[in-house]
């Protein structure tokens, strides 16, 4: 049991240790362009107004149906 245990230890560190020592050089082989700056051409703002709006009718829905329910 212990010896499986030593094994499946074994077996599970090496390949990690390889990657890990060949992975950082392949990152580095290719270093791509860095992106160009976000822009914000307004889709931002209307997307988020209209989660808030979104919101806000669930909210509203919520006590509404829950005032009928309760009976006031």
């Amino acid at each position: 049991m212990a010896s499986s245990r030593l094994s499946f230890g074994v077996l599970t560190f090496l390949p990690a240790l390889i990657l890990a020592l060949l992975m950082p050089s392949a990152v580095h082989a290719q270093s791509p362009a860095s992106a160009p700056a976000p822009t914000s051409d307004g889709t931002a703002i209307d997307q988020g107004i209209a989660y808030v709006l979104m919101f806000l009718a669930l909210v509203l829905t919520y006590l509404i149906h829950s005032a009928d329910v309760s009976g006031f």
